[in-house]
């Protein structure tokens, strides 16, 4: 065999080994509940649960408490299966995150606290098809 094909050969197994190592750390989205089943399991995985900012009737946002020092914050979030939880978040509220629709925590529990490392934020997005009459 060339010594082309040899490399060759280890590039392509190299990068199967990359993909089959990573892809055991994914995750999929899952409830509160589940992710404290997984917790009580055993699992040190990071968990992503999907949900919204809980509302009150008028449809404004409320369970949000910043520390006294806005570099930490604690949220209520509702899963899609309506469970309210308390979220702990290590580091200032993001940007948009008074204006997302969905927000999806990454993180783990913490006895009964869950305590998200990342926070990923849907925004209404400016892309959404709109209704356009055309006058004639």
């Amino acid at each position: 065999m060339k010594r082309s094909h040899i490399i060759g050969i280890v590039l392509i197994a190299a990068a199967i080994g990359i993909i089959i190592s990573t892809a055991g750390d994914a995750s999929s989205y899952v409830t509160f509940s589940e992710a404290y089943d997984m917790a009580k399991g055993g699992s040190d995985k990071s968990i992503h649960v999907v949900g919204e900012l809980t509302r009150d009737n008028q449809g404004e946002i409320t369970g949000i408490y910043p520390s006294a020092d806005k570099l930490s914050v604690r949220f209520i979030m509702q899963d899609e299966n309506g469970k309210k939880q308390e979220v702990f978040y290590n580091e200032p509220i993001p940007p948009d995150f008074m204006r997302s629709e969905k927000v999806v925590v990454i993180g783990s529990y913490n006895d009964e606290l869950f305590v998200a490392d990342k926070i990923l934020l849907k925004c209404p997005s400016k892309y959404q098809e709109e209704t356009v009459e055309a006058k004639m």
